[in-house]
């Protein structure tokens, strides 16, 4: 999945309009018009003849964590920076479903067994160990990637307890 189907289906699961995406994208650092955001919003392309279009932007990594940590700002309030510490988190390399998993995990405010129990949801059993892994920072030794299967669950699970 690339990062416009995450999105797309974040926004689906929380329940996000199109005037809190553009607050959302503005709190971690992006300037997007609504206009922008439904472009963001549309699926990518398949056929190779409709690539480049304008009526789809692709979102880049370091876009899609800006919006991840603007829901954290949106969802939690803004923190001050403790002295020493820069205004704003350096941006991961991680790959985006582990990204999305530790992001969405701070913003909504989950345990570690409420994330299991939104996989749960959708079907899907993870144990605490493979979840451990999942949100471990990159690096550790047992650090591991989330595959799509597990985020796309995981989105399907958070629509299924936030759209009741």
């Amino acid at each position: 999945m690339d990062n416009n189907d995450l999105l797309i289906r974040l926004r689906y699961a929380l329940d996000i309009k199109n005037n809190d995406m553009v607050e959302i994208f503005k709190l971690g650092g992006i300037e997007f018009s609504k206009e922008d955001v439904l472009k963001v919003l549309t699926k990518t392309p398949e056929d190779e003849d409709l690539k480049g279009k304008e009526d789809h932007i692709p979102l880049d990594n370091e876009a899609f964590e800006s919006f991840l940590n603007g829901l954290i700002v949106h969802k939690r309030g803004k923190q001050e920076p403790k002295p020493g510490q820069p205004a704003q988190p350096p941006l991961s390399n991680e790959p985006s479903n582990n990204l999305l998993l530790k992001k969405v995990k701070i913003a909504l405010q989950l345990t570690s067994d409420d994330m299991l129990d939104i996989l749960k949801l959708a079907g899907v059993t993870v144990t605490k160990g493979e979840m451990g892994g999942i949100l471990r920072k990159q690096g550790h030794k047992n650090y591991s990637i989330c595959g799509d299967r597990y985020a796309r669950n995981f989105l399907k699970g958070l629509a299924i307890k936030y759209r009741k």
